[in-house]
């Protein structure tokens, strides 16, 4: 089993800068994907942005010139570098891994969600 443990969410206002660290630990043979989702009140979880184990990455266009994403694949971390931050930004941010186990079975797991706000 693999667990994920986010850090960093906060209240910021607009304009300003926040930072989402995310830990994942258990069962690890390799981990290819890891992301970050937001959910906000009343809406579907959607995807922010991905990295995989090359360092290859995707944003939503929302977040594109403003979030940046980074991975220690030694350590098994993820981060989330938010800059310029928008009251629209607010949500439920959550961060997703997927590869395979130590017993080479295939997982995608989730942390339990940090809270972002973003208002003046």
């Amino acid at each position: 089993q693999v667990q994920l443990v986010e850090s960093g969410g906060g209240l910021v206002q607009p304009g300003g800068s926040l930072r989402l660290s995310c830990a994942a630990s258990g069962s690890i043979f390799s981990i290819d994907a890891m992301g970050w989702y937001r959910q906000a009140p009343g809406k579907q979880r959607d995807l922010v942005a991905t990295i995989t184990s090359g360092g290859s990455t995707n944003y939503a266009d929302s977040v594109k010139g403003r979030f940046t994403i980074s991975r220690d694949n030694a350590k098994n971390t993820v981060s989330l570098q938010m800059n310029s931050l928008k009251p629209e930004d607010t949500a439920v941010y959550y961060c997703n891994a997927e590869g395979y186990s130590a017993g080479y079975y295939r997982f995608r797991s989730w942390g339990q969600g940090t809270q972002v706000t973003v208002s003046s």
